[in-house]
This record gives C-alpha cells, sequence and structure tokens, in this order.
C-alpha cells in the first residue's frame, strides 16, 4: 500500500470519527510490516481531555492486535498530528507519517522530522 493510498483509506475511515462538538472527523490507517492494517478514528467526550486523537486510536487498536513499537511501518492521516501523538508516532519507530498539509499537499516526513528533539527511550 503506497502512501497516498494510506492517506485516501484515512480519508474514508474518517466518516466513522465521534465527534459531536467540533464536526472535525480525524481518520488514521497503520500498515505494518507484515502486511496487516489498522484503522482509527478521533473520539471526542464532553470533557474534552478525555478524548482520543485518531493517531493514538490506530496505534492503541494495533497494540491489542498484538502489534509492538517497531511493527509500524507507516500511517495515513487525514490532518497533521498534534504534538502528543507525534510523541506516540515516534516511540512506535514508525517509519513515515503521511497527511495533507495547509498547503493541500500530501507529504510524508519521518516521525523525527516533525518531532525534532523527540523524547528517546530511557
Amino acid at each position: 500500500m503506497t502512501d497516498e493510498e494510506l492517506y485516501r483509506r484515512a480519508v474514508e475511515v474518517s466518516e466513522r470519527a465521534y465527534a459531536p462538538y467540533s464536526n472535525y472527523l480525524v481518520g488514521a490507517v497503520a500498515l505494518a510490516r507484515d502486511g496487516r492494517v489498522f484503522e482509527g478514528v478521533n473520539v471526542e467526550n464532553a470533557a474534552y481531555p478525555l478524548g482520543v486523537c485518531a493517531e493514538r486510536s490506530v496505534l492503541s487498536r494495533a497494540v491489542v492486535e498484538g502489534a509492538r513499537p517497531g511493527d509500524i511501518e507507516a500511517v495515513g492521516i487525514t490532518a497533521s498530528p498534534c504534538g502528543g501523538c507525534r510523541q506516540w508516532l515516534f516511540e512506535f519507530g514508525v517509519d513515515r507519517v503521511t497527511f495533507r498539509n495547509p498547503k493541500g499537499e500530501i507529504v510524508t516526513y519521518a516521525p523525527r522530522e516533525l518531532l525534532p528533539e523527540a523524547w528517546d527511550e530511557l
């Protein structure tokens, strides 16, 4: 699956997001090195900090299915990841992250590029 295919699939998945407060639907799709594909969406809550970003949702789903850091090759997202999600993507050893930038271009970065000076393992 190409990075652009991951992004397009994330757009499809975003329709299942639960965002009644912001109406900002975000989808994420993760491709594992063994070919498995995981889907995640953002899920909001009236107690706003308790919501879950799509990136954390998809990585959590991958863990439930047995994936561990280093197992995820690429993630496609419908939005640029927030700082917290950038740390998750970095810590999980994802190689590539693809999303649409503010100029409307589909771009791909390594998590280290998105989060310079990331917290490394202790």
